[in-house]
């Protein structure tokens, strides 16, 4: 994978200045697969929406909505990929064990905040995730390069679906909850990028330049590089299940190019978070 293919295709990215040709030729290719594939994952989220309502029997604190639950279910299957992303970079990819303790301790932290959120959404939507196998490009946990630049995409991916749901969740404790995920989301993003430069020589570092969701391979110097959050110019839920499609589905996968011959398990656990003062404690925090 170059340094500017991390796997995902940004719906809303085909409009950006310098899109040559082949490229776009090659993204429309890929959304248009993507976004039929997507289509169907959808339908899946339609279902499991309506069936959660069944379960919640109209009795929820909430008040949900169809749309609430889609979006609720959407963001469990990103944060059980979020898991399985973080779990096997800790347990498999060879540059952990050579970064300094505390950017060990960040990816360990970062897991367990992720299964944290997962596990808020299932008690919401009292629905699992219906996605529990995950595909990722070729090298994902063998390549630093190539960790470090899907890290960094998926969670601006992360990102700006829970802007969507800041946006669109009709229940104003849901989008509160929403922007204080976001938030956990944009730390993580952060402190990806703080790794670059300490990956060691062996593992094909110091990492200068790490390529996020818009295909722009950016310094990571500073790594704190937003002034705003970026929205991915999502407004929809729909944008964010285009997006990660590639990652649920083999069809898509083999379409982005990812690695089929391999996929990559949910295994759910129990977390712990690092500090008592950061935990959920309730809707109004």
């Amino acid at each position: 994978m170059t340094s500017n293919e991390s796997g995902i295709v940004n719906p809303s990215n085909d409009n950006r200045a310098g899109l040559n040709r082949r490229t776009f030729l090659k993204r429309a290719t890929i959304v248009g697969a993507g976004s039929l594939l997507a289509g169907g994952i959808l339908q899946t989220l339609s279902a499991y929406a309506d069936e959660s309502r069944e379960k919640q029997g109209g009795n929820s604190k909430l008040h949900l909505k169809k749309g609430d639950t889609a979006i609720l279910i959407a963001a469990e299957i990103a944060e059980a990929l979020a898991v399985t992303t973080y779990t096997n970079i800790i347990n498999t990819s060879p540059f952990f064990g050579n970064l300094p303790s505390d950017d060990q301790g960040y990816l360990q932290a970062a897991l367990q905040e992720e299964m944290s959120h997962y596990a808020l959404e299932q008690s919401v939507t009292s629905q699992d995730t219906p996605f529990t196998k995950f595909f990722y490009p070729a090298n994902m946990f063998t390549d630093t390069q190539t960790t470090l630049n899907v890290l960094v995409s998926l969670e601006d991916a992360f990102i700006a679906a829970y802007l969507v749901g800041v946006r669109n969740f009709s229940d104003p404790n849901l989008r509160v909850t929403a922007a204080r995920i976001m938030g956990i989301e944009s730390d993580h993003r952060t402190l990806a990028r703080v790794l670059g430069p300490d990956v060691a020589p062996t593992n094909g570092g110091p990492i200068e330049n790490i390529t996020g969701l818009q295909g722009v391979s950016e310094s990571v110097d500073p790594p704190n590089n937003n002034g705003y959050e970026r929205t991915q110019s999502w407004t929809m839920i729909s944008q964010a299940v285009t997006a990660l499609t590639p990652f649920v589905d083999m069809m898509a996968a083999q379409n982005a190019g990812f690695d089929t011959s391999n996929s990559f398990n949910f295994v759910p656990f129990t977390p712990t978070l690092p500090n008592q003062l950061g935990d959920f404690t309730s809707f109004i925090g």
